[in-house]
Order: structure tokens, then C-alpha cells, then sequence
């Protein structure tokens, strides 16, 4: 009796799970905003830790903070443009200062010259838009008084033996304490929050993992606060039942990304450059090409992607970003239902050479990704008696096929379409 009920009780969480999920998978595309005191510096996100800034050297960009053109607004409409489906915002990176008007401390952009709770306006901009909401948290911060010293944390020593005196006087569980407190707020004054992206883990010596942050209990906290909330699994939970919600592979090559992570769906964080903030002198940027390279082979394996924007001192996406998100929205407008509701291809579909597949199970049709063009005879293997209609994506013109033994062929036209990676859509 014991064990039918125990997996009935299974049942009714993987059904639970699933229902949550749906939204994501369905939306497959979404844009991460990394934004902080660290897009003044304009030299990498993590500068306080890469130059071993003490809190008073860091000051000055508290004291100067002010992004005069901040209009989430602006943002919210780029994202909805290039198709993205939900936004994920930085309320606290690893800095320490927040986005938000949190009681618990006084290192928050209310105090700055611009005064203003950016994450109420980013919440509202974003859901007026019908963009899902998402909060990032760091659980790290170098600006905490109780926030132990380890090897990330920008004053750490050149030696193991240092630890304990640099440490001395600091706190972890009054730490805890106000991480806890400061999630609530987050989980509590917004309304809905659809995803929480807590970050990072790096468990070892002199590092922090679940213990350090008595992860079980905060993650039970956030699920009583929000239950249909979806969360990464940056915890460091792995193993735990019901631990996480989704596996984050960051920067992670194409070819390198897999169909799941121990059981876990997958959503990829990628940046536009090298850099989550802004950068200004930072020059590797990806061609469209590469980014929707990105965007459709994470479909391709059943996975999501999350793209970041890093907005500039002033509170503008920088140029690049923007010119970024023109062209990909101008593919999404014309091709997005081969993203949405998308998946990795039944198998038995083998992709040709040079492609990439997406699958939507609800429509019945394979789309085929052309991310090298030659005109001509495409040569379907194993199709035939599959296809029942071909067409190009972006403008419904038909395909001639022709069956050759076992195989389906469909005649291209020599020129290509005036995309970056034209689709075929096929009926099946």
C-alpha cells in the first residue's frame, strides 16, 4: 500500500513539474539582463574581483551611478521584437548592490542619484509587454560585511593560511539571514515570478556550496513563496529530488550542448561578446550567423536559450546589442515557428548535411534549418511517404520533391532566400 501511494505521490509531481514547464518549453527564447554599478567601470562584470577592489575603491561608482536614459520600457519592446519570450533581470549580482528597494540594506539604487526601484519599473515594463518575469540573485556578495572571504571574492589572500584571520569577525549565518530576507522581498513584492536565477556554487576548499547556504531550506522557502516559480540548478543540489527545474550550460559551444544534464531540460546562457556587462572596449562579438547557430541548435536538442544584454552606464543597450537583436528579430518574424513549441526531431529524422532540425510535435512538421545554402537537389534521407507538403518558411512558397527510392528529394532554388539560415518547413 506504502509503495502505490508513494508512486502515486511521483505521478502527481512529475505532473506538476511538467505543467510548470510548459511555458518554457514552449518559449524556448529569452533575454538575460546583466546590469549593475560594473557597467560603469565598463570593463567586465566581475572587475571588482579581476582588480581587487576594496569597498571603498568601489564607492565611486555608487557615488556616480545615475542611468539618466533608463527606460525598461525601450528594453521590454527590443526583447518582445527580436522574439524573445521571457526576461531574466540582475536584482543583485556578485557585487552586492541592488536593483531593488530592499529594507535590509542601504546599497541599492534607491539611494543613488537616480532613486528609483529599477526592478518595479523592469516587472511592470516587461509584464505590460506580455514578456514571463525573471529574477537573477547572486548568492554571493563582496560587499556584505558577514560574506566570508573565499577565492572569488576580490579580497582574497595569496595563501590558504590567511583565511581565518581575514575572516575573523565575519558571519555566514547572519549572511544567510539576509540573503533569505532578501529573496523574500523579491518573491513577495512583484507578484508573479516565473523564474529565479540564483548564482553560483563552487563547493571545495575555501569555496561555498549547499551548506554554505543551507540550500535545501531556501529552495523549500522559494517554492512555499512561489509554487509554480522555475529554478536553475546553480545550488548545488544535484542528486536532490525536485533540486532544480533546469540545467544552465553557460557559454557553451553548439556542438557542445547536450539533449539534457542529469535528467534536467537545458536553457543556455550566452552572451552577444565575452563579457555579461558591459564592456566597452570588448571586441569578440558574434556574427548573426553564430547567434543563430546558438538559438537553433539549443532547439534543436529540446533546449532553451537565454541571451544577454549588458546595458551601459547610462542605461541604454549598447549599439552592438542592438544592432544584434535587429537581425534577429527580422529572422524570429519570419521563421519563429520553427522555434516555438520546438523540439529535437522523432527519431528515424536524420537532418542532411549542413542543417539542423526542430520538431513541433503539436503541428506535426519538421523544420529544416539550411545553415549552409546550396541550391539544387536536397537530398532527404529516408523520407519518403513522410512528407505530405514542403515549403520555404518565410514566405509559404512551395518546394518540388521528388521521391527516389527510399529518399525524398526537394528542389532549391539556386539563389539563395535573403536569410541568414533559411528554413523549410515540412508537413509530415
Amino acid at each position: 500500500m506504502l509503495a502505490r501511494f508513494t508512486f502515486i505521490l511521483l505521478l502527481l509531481s512529475n505532473f506538476c513539474y511538467s505543467q510548470k514547464m510548459d511555458w518554457w518549453k514552449h518559449d524556448r527564447f529569452g533575454m538575460f539582463i546583466h546590469f549593475g554599478l560594473y557597467a560603469e567601470a565598463a570593463r567586465h562584470e566581475w572587475v571588482k574581483n579581476h582588480e581587487r577592489l576594496t569597498n571603498e575603491q568601489y564607492q565611486v561608482y555608487f557615488d556616480q551611478f545615475n542611468p539618466d536614459l533608463f527606460n525598461p520600457k525601450e528594453w521590454a519592446r527590443q526583447a518582445k521584437a527580436a522574439g524573445m519570450k521571457y526576461a531574466v533581470l540582475t536584482t543583485k549580482h556578485h557585487e552586492g548592490f541592488c536593483l531593488f528597494d530592499s529594507k535590509y540594506t542601504d546599497y541599492k539604487s534607491t539611494n543613488t542619484a537616480i532613486r528609483r526601484d529599477l526592478v518595479r519599473e523592469f516587472v511592470d515594463a516587461f509584464r505590460a509587454e506580455g514578456i514571463k518575469i525573471g529574477f537573477y540573485y547572486s548568492l554571493l556578495d563582496w560587499h556584505h560585511p558577514d560574506f566570508t572571504i573565499d577565492i572569488y571574492h576580490p579580497q582574497r589572500p595569496s595563501n590558504d593560511t590567511a583565511y581565518a584571520r581575514l575572516n575573523k569577525g565575519r558571519d555566514m549565518a547572519k549572511y544567510r539571514v539576509y540573503m533569505r530576507n532578501q529573496i523574500t522581498e523579491l518573491l513577495t513584492k512583484y507578484g508573479k515570478i516565473d523564474i529565479l536565477w540564483l548564482d553560483f556554487s563552487y563547493p571545495g576548499p575555501h569555496g561555498k556550496g549547499r551548506d554554505d547556504w543551507e540550500s535545501l531550506a531556501l529552495l523549500k522557502m522559494i517554492r512555499k513563496l512561489q509554487p509554480n516559480i522555475i529554478v536553475d540548478n546553480r545550488l548545488d543540489l544535484a542528486g536532490v529530488p525536485d533540486g532544480a527545474d533546469f540545467a544552465t550550460p553557460e557559454q557553451v559551444k553548439p556542438e557542445e550542448l547536450k539533449s539534457n544534464y542529469d535528467g534536467l531540460p537545458f536553457e543556455t546562457c550566452q552572451t552577444f561578446s565575452g563579457s555579461w556587462g558591459y564592456y566597452r572596449d570588448e571586441e569578440t562579438w558574434k556574427t548573426n550567423l553564430q547567434l543563430l547557430t546558438l538559438l537553433i541548435t539549443s532547439v534543436s536538442k529540446s533546449g532553451n536559450l537565454i541571451l544577454n544584454v549588458g546595458p551601459t552606464g547610462r542605461g541604454v543597450f549598447d549599439y552592438r546589442a542592438t544592432r544584434a537583436l535587429d537581425s534577429i528579430g527580422q529572422w524570429m518574424h519570419y521563421n519563429d515557428r520553427a522555434i516555438y513549441n520546438c523540439q529535437e526531431a522523432p527519431a528515424g529524422y536524420l537532418a542532411p548535411a549542413h542543417s539542423l532540425l526542430t520538431y513541433n510535435p503539436a503541428a506535426k512538421r519538421l523544420y529544416v534549418h539550411l545553415m549552409e545554402y546550396a541550391g539544387g537537389n536536397l537530398v532527404l534521407k529516408g523520407y519518403k511517404g513522410r512528407v505530405k507538403y514542403a515549403q520555404f518558411l518565410h514566405d509559404a512558397s512551395e518546394i518540388k520533391r521528388e521521391e527516389n527510392g527510399d529518399d525524398l528529394v526537394l528542389v532549391l532554388p539556386l539563389r539563395k532566400p535573403g536569410f541568414t539560415v533559411p528554413v523549410i518547413e515540412l508537413m509530415l
